[in-house]
């Protein structure tokens, strides 16, 4: 099951996707697409799910990034 971990404009979305990846966490963006799509780019935010598995993790990894 996926959960939700946060809530990002696209660019961060990329970056907080790219950072659970490089810490072995499989991480997706949904609905990075919409904005775009409705014609109000970075409006509509795109949320970075993970495995409810990798949850604390992943919270972890994304705590540690924004400390930094």
């Amino acid at each position: 099951m996926l959960v939700e971990i946060g809530r990002y404009n696209r660019i961060e979305a990329h970056v907080v996707v790219g950072a659970l990846e490089a810490a072995g966490i499989p991480a997706i963006g949904f609905d990075g697409e919409m904005s775009l799509g409705e014609g109000s780019a970075f409006l509509i935010p795109v949320r970075v799910m993970v495995d409810a598995d990798d949850e604390r993790e992943a919270r972890a990894v994304i705590a540690e990034a924004l400390e930094g």
